[in-house]
């Protein structure tokens, strides 16, 4: 019942049965989990507000803030779960997410909000026809390798480059243009984040330096490189623009339907780790932090760029400093696998953080690793399982904080700055067993970030771009 419901929710842009949608929607019980926990409405009259939201692996989340950085208001929601074809229909689940985040915004809040920004899953992909506006195959998701793609890919791209991984976005796209078997000629490529913010302002083929990092852009020489511009498929590439830069106000019926300024204004966003690091504030190199969400995310502020795909390493821009780092298939979407909420807040009570654990595993969901090793075919290690769910969950918990820790190891071998100081974003932030142990392994000073989430990241982008000349 729910994906037939949905079938035709925001299929286009004509949302006069949004309410009563929305209203079907939950009485069915598919429009996902949504609450606001902060709201407040004491702000000076003229104040703008600026909006970010996060789109995650397993759910999505918006903050709302002012030129200040105070949170006015943010929720969440986990994505609605629809079927298309005996497949996971994410197209759909993020499009309605998207607009059910914007009617969670409270109505009183929604008219003084200046600007959006949206962060998204790096290297996840959507193609679509700009004709008929519709995708031309399902998303291609963050993790996803096409190993198929990648001898093609090498050929032509510098050795060590980004794109020189199975699961970068420009494998993706490679492999899509070998399968397709029609014509490809209006087709264009979008990452998650362009695509959420072209359903607000309309305007197709736009992206920023840190999403098309993975397809191939050169965020040095603020360009694509010819060896990729020289491809059949170049015309596929989007154009880009500084993260957080104005692209055009919000399309006037979705902002006349859910009672948004007329000057509100779309700008462009980045990946979720970049905007969690963007909220942690980390502003000196030598300060990394590390996304503890689904997976697990470093990124290590450095004077220096380095890339090497060999270890899916990459730098992402960051004005005139580098963030360098790369992200990992374990975290805590592995522990959501075995433990519950409840199980993992009990358990972690009971272990001895300062303890080495004799358990050596290798938490992944499914087969395939990213960084600090990029490998395929690498197998999930989560045996032998202890008698104890504690000694269990305390095993797995120093396995993973031993992944981040070779992973910062790796970037300074590969020339980075060295790291002084993680900070921590994301779920696994609010785990203070963990974050002893992390410090044991890592032999770092480790702290949770005042703010946490990539939304708030998106947020500040907002700000940014509302404020830009």
């Amino acid at each position: 019942m729910a994906s037939s419901i949905l079938s035709s929710a925001c299929s286009c842009v004509d949302f006069r049965s949004w309410r009563k949608l929305r209203s079907r929607m939950l009485e069915c019980g598919v429009s996902g989990k949504g609450r606001n926990p902060i709201f407040t409405n004491d702000f000076e009259i003229g104040k703008k507000l600026y909006l970010g939201m996060d789109f995650g692996t397993s759910g999505a989340r918006y903050s709302l803030i002012d030129g200040d950085g105070n949170i006015h208001a943010e929720g969440k929601r986990e994505y609605p779960l629809y079927m298309k074809e005996e497949k996971m229909d994410w197209i759909q689940s993020w499009k309605d997410t998207l607009f059910l985040l914007l009617d969670d915004v409270p109505v009183s809040l929604r008219k003084v909000v200046a600007s959006i920004a949206i962060d998204g899953t790096s290297a996840t992909t959507i193609i679509i026809d700009s004709r008929s506006e519709e995708p031309l195959s399902r998303a291609f998701l963050y993790n996803e390798s096409c190993p198929d793609a990648l001898p093609l890919v090498k050929s032509i791209a510098p050795a060590k480059h980004t794109v020189c991984s199975g699961s970068s976005t420009l494998c993706k796209l490679v492999s899509w243009w070998n399968s397709y078997p029609s014509s490809k000629e209006s087709a264009v490529l979008l990452h998650q984040a362009d695509w959420l913010l072209w359903l607000l302002h309309g305007k197709l083929g736009v992206s920023d330096y840190n999403n098309a990092l993975k397809v191939g852009y050169d965020p040095e020489m603020d360009s694509y490189p010819p060896w990729l511009l020289s491809q059949p498929y170049s015309h596929l590439l989007p154009s880009v623009q500084d993260p957080g830069t104005k692209i055009g106000c919000m399309k006037e019926d979705i902002r006349t339907q859910f009672g948004y300024p007329k000057d509100c204004v779309i700008c462009t966003g980045t990946t979720d780790s970049i905007a969690a690091f963007l909220a942690a504030r980390a502003t000196q190199p030598g300060k990394a932090v590390t996304s503890l969400g689904s997976t697990l995310a470093i990124k290590l502020l450095s004077s220096r760029r380095v890339e090497d795909a060999r270890f899916g390493v990459y730098s992402h821009r960051l004005d005139d400093k580098w963030l360098v780092g790369g992200a990992s298939n374990t975290g805590g979407a592995v522990l959501r696998q075995l433990f519950t909420d409840e199980q993992l807040e009990k358990l972690s009570e009971q272990i001895n953080p300062f303890e080495t654990s004799p358990l050596d595993y290798y938490p992944l969901q499914a087969v395939g690793e990213r960084f600090p090793v990029a490998d395929p075919k690498m197998e999930p290690r989560l045996h032998p399982r202890p008698e104890s769910d504690v000694e269990y969950l305390h095993g797995i918990l120093e396995s993973i904080a031993r992944i981040e820790a070779k992973g910062y190891k790796l970037l300074k071998d590969l020339g980075a700055t060295p790291v002084e100081e993680v900070i921590t974003s994301g779920g696994g932030s609010k785990n203070q067993k963990w974050i002893k142990i992390r410090e044991r392994v890592l032999g770092l000073p480790v702290c949770k970030a005042d703010q946490t989430e990539a939304a708030y990241g998106a947020a500040l982008l907002a700000m940014k771009g509302a404020i830009s000349d």
